[in-house]
């Protein structure tokens, strides 16, 4: 795979080849979440971006160190455990498995180190103290405060006037400070608030200078890629370059910056006071996580993301496609490590993923048409490499289509059939429990016995269950536009076992 990688530079606002500072480790922060609660979408999409990057970035080089942090000493986090009765400990051991759980479940890859910023308090406390010995920073009642006015080019990456970067700075505006759009390193805190001895007293961190801290202690002073949403071009990764910078006699924090753009619920932001504000978890029950994973990347990372519960419900139904047709080719399939030429192609140019979804589709679509094993194989492989490149298609095909089941009245009445199947063969009825057996067996339900019990595994009529045999959509949105043949499939099983369940029932 040649190393043609192109991403977009936000500092530079242009599209530039990827050039790391050293091919053999390629380094890549990314601003994790502030555990207080549960992971909404908005902290999703980053997750599923960078992780598709570090995934491109793993084919491309023998090593990738990607750091993502956990912000675990906050105001917000200090007000959610004064709300509940809780200890700060608790909530953020438990938010923060709740994170990994849910990650988990998109098939986001944990990054190869994980700060949490309590654990690193020293380092900012360091930091903090070089920025003041070199006159970027001064302590005023308490509070250690960076002073913009030493930074000539502060508001590079954001490309701000000054009225502008004082508007959105979201700082106080106190009496104390230089300048009003100087933000805090340090602050006190008080008798029932998190904190540590510092030099200035008893306090806390700012929120900027834990990142900054965090990835020198991991990365060094300059990095390759620094990550993260749009939201935290400013003030966020402003100030985490002015504290950085400065802090080094003006070497780069990190070479290029990479931003994923907004995501809008139903066209509008999402807000708890609209009724559109979705956790990962809500979301998980009613879907498999790599259709949430799917639906997140319809959209190239650049651009703004509208989700809606329509589209989560279209990108299962691709899922369903695809994997229907892998199930279909009852063939090994050839090489699955390596994506074809095109799919690399669409990530190589800043991560292209509706270039790539396009892809898939046709990878599909010729599995479902191949007319050789040999033609079959090749085709397997391609669609399970291309899945793997973009986290998808890592479920086991047999998981995968018995989950198509999963949690709808089919579910339930393959159950009461089995135990009624059972309660057939307990009174020598074997005629009826091999009624019941075939009749499952009709519907694409196959039983295995064991000692353990009766398992069912679910074989389906693909080209009825695929509503033909190719895949004709060239959109995550468009893909269920000819008729959900998943859903007339599961309804027809639901018709056929309550039938069998209204004969038996009575009699058992």
């Amino acid at each position: 795979m040649a190393d043609t990688l192109h991403i977009h530079n936000t500092l530079s606002r242009t599209k530039e080849k990827f050039k790391p500072l050293d091919p053999s480790n390629v380094r890549m922060y990314v601003c994790g979440p502030t555990v207080y609660d549960f992971a909404h979408l908005g902290n999703a999409r980053p997750v599923v971006v960078f992780d598709l990057l570090y995934r491109l970035l793993k084919r491309l080089y023998p090593r990738v160190t990607y750091v993502r942090n956990i912000t675990d000493v906050d105001d917000k986090i200090m007000a959610r455990a004064k709300e509940s009765g809780v200890a700060i400990d608790v909530i953020t051991t438990g938010t923060t498995k709740a994170f990994h759980d849910d990650m988990a479940a998109l098939n986001a890859l944990p990054p190869d180190i994980e700060p949490r910023a309590t654990a690193y308090i020293a380092p900012m406390i360091a930091l903090t103290q070089e920025l003041l010995d070199k006159g970027h920073a001064y302590v005023a009642e308490g509070h250690v405060l960076f002073d913009v006015t030493s930074m000539p080019n502060y508001g590079a990456l954001s490309r701000r006037t000054r009225d502008e970067l004082i508007a959105g700075a979201r700082v106080e505006v106190a009496p104390y400070k230089k300048d009003s759009a100087d933000f805090v390193l340090w602050k006190p805190s008080a008798a029932d608030e998190q904190g540590w001895e510092s030099p200035w007293g008893r306090g806390r961190p700012g929120w900027h200078i834990e990142c900054s801290a965090m990835a020198r202690q991991h990365l060094g002073v300059t990095f390759d890629i620094h990550g993260g949403g749009l939201d935290l071009i400013f003030p966020h990764h402003e100030n985490e370059i002015a504290q950085s910078t400065c802090a080094h006699d003006g070497a780069p924090l990190a070479q290029y910056w990479m931003h994923n753009g907004f995501l809008m619920v139903n066209g509008e932001k999402m807000s708890k006071s609209l009724g559109n504000f979705f956790t990962v978890r809500e979301l998980l029950v009613g879907a498999p996580g790599e259709a949430l994973r799917l639906a997140l990347l319809a959209s190239q990372y650049r651009q703004p993301l509208d989700f809606t519960l329509k589209a989560l419900s279209d990108a299962r139904a691709v899922l369903d496609k695809w994997y229907g047709a892998l199930f279909a080719a009852e063939v090994e399939p050839a090489d699955s490590e390596t994506p074809s030429p095109a799919l690399d192609a669409a990530l190589l140019d800043d991560l292209n993923t509706p270039m790539a979804i396009e892809h898939m589709h046709e990878l599909a679509n010729a599995l479902s048409r191949a007319a050789t094993p040999a033609e079959q194989a090749t085709l397997k492989g391609q669609l399970i490499a291309a899945g793997a490149a973009l986290g998808l298609l890592q479920q086991d095909r047999d998981a995968w289509m018995k989950g198509l089941l999963r949690g709808t009245a089919a579910e339930g009445l393959i159950a009461t059939s089995i135990e009624l199947r059972h309660k057939a063969r307990k009174a020598k009825n074997f005629a009826d429990a091999d009624l019941i057996r075939n009749d499952l067996k009709a519907q694409g339900i196959e039983l295995e016995d064991a000692a353990q019990g009766t398992t069912w595994r679910f074989r389906p009529d693909l080209e009825k269950l695929l509503g033909g045999k190719t895949v004709t959509s060239t959109s995550t949105s468009s893909a269920a536009s000819g008729g959900d043949g998943v859903q007339v499939y599961r309804q027809g099983i639901v018709t056929a076992l309550e039938t069998l369940v209204s004969q038996l029932g009575a009699k058992y």
